[in-house]
């Protein structure tokens, strides 16, 4: 049964007649008796008795008229729901990221996000790498990405993917001829990194410090092509995970070379405050990153 016989139904009932109805229904006199004629030809009952400009609903059209009220009750209910989970995913979510690595992936995303998402304003952090866990506490950022899983009971962490960390090298450099490279091998190279600190830099936070290992030589150049270039000319080596790379043309002179027998692996989190995890624009940043960095 079509909803326009329940509006029809429903309609007749609170104007008192069909002459009553048509102009809140927008159709003519003749267009809704023709309607109500099909629905009782169809049901097999009278819905209504009528006498001269009298309407009232037979026992069969009392049962409808209760299911009609019933069913444009929990329609609204239900737009009203949408309405309010529509207001909740409005919001601004100020976002950083530990590993310096992700702002060569995270513009693409934000582009996305504002396509499905329109109503939430993500405003990428930039230089906070080394602060992230205490900004979210301080609520100077809402969302942090990070390689380790803070401890604290006021943060709530979502595991969203892997990955493993790679030196990147000249095909002739004398460490491309072991099968991986040992924390030793780093002390006598040429690291070139994104910026300073070190303790912001995956290789030296997860692998060398442990080691008590710093490379003789660092240099910060901000500029993957730059760095890329440099590489190629043999000049040093970088650390870095092969998707944050994906974008770049690679010489066929670089190789790529595992860090320890086992690799150099993380697992990235999301963290938020506890207070916001339930917040609806906050999970559906949280799910749309999980699934756009997925099969990274």
């Amino acid at each position: 049964m079509e909803l326009k016989y329940f509006r029809l139904i429903k309609t007749i009932v609170e104007e008192g007649s069909i002459a009553n109805s048509s102009e809140r229904l927008f159709l003519t006199q003749s267009a809704l008796s023709h309607q109500l004629r099909d629905l009782e030809e169809r049901l097999g009952f009278k819905v209504f008795h009528r006498k001269r400009n009298q309407w009232d609903l037979t026992q069969e059209g009392k049962e409808l008229y209760k299911v009609a009220n019933e069913l444009f009750q929990a329609i609204e209910e239900g737009f009203s729901n949408i309405q309010n989970i529509k207001e909740g995913s409005k919001g601004t979510i100020r976002l950083s990221a530990e590993c310096q690595s992700f702002f060569h992936k995270i513009p693409a995303f934000i582009q996305k996000m504002g396509i499905v998402y329109p109503d939430i304003d993500i405003d990428l952090r930039l230089g906070t790498t080394h602060q992230t866990i205490s900004q979210v506490l301080s609520e100077e950022i809402d969302i942090a990405l990070l390689t380790s899983k803070p401890m604290a009971d006021a943060l709530h962490s979502v595991e969203v993917f892997r990955d493993e960390i790679f030196a990147i090298m000249h095909q002739e450099h004398p460490l491309n001829e072991k099968p991986h490279l040992d924390a030793s091998d780093f002390s006598q190279i040429h690291l070139i990194i994104n910026s300073f600190p070190l303790e912001g830099v995956a290789v030296y936070e997860h692998f060398l410090r442990q080691n008590k290992v710093t490379p003789v030589k660092i240099s910060a150049i901000p500029f993957t092509e730059i760095t890329l270039s440099m590489i190629d000319a043999n000049m040093g080596i970088m650390c870095a995970p092969k998707w944050q790379l994906s974008s770049f043309k690679m010489s066929e002179n670089l190789v790529f070379k595992r860090i320890s027998g086992q690799g150099l692996k993380r697992t990235h989190y999301l963290v938020v405050k506890q207070a916001y995890k339930n917040r609806q624009y906050i999970n559906d940043f949280i799910a749309s990153f999980e699934e756009e960095f997925l099969n990274i």
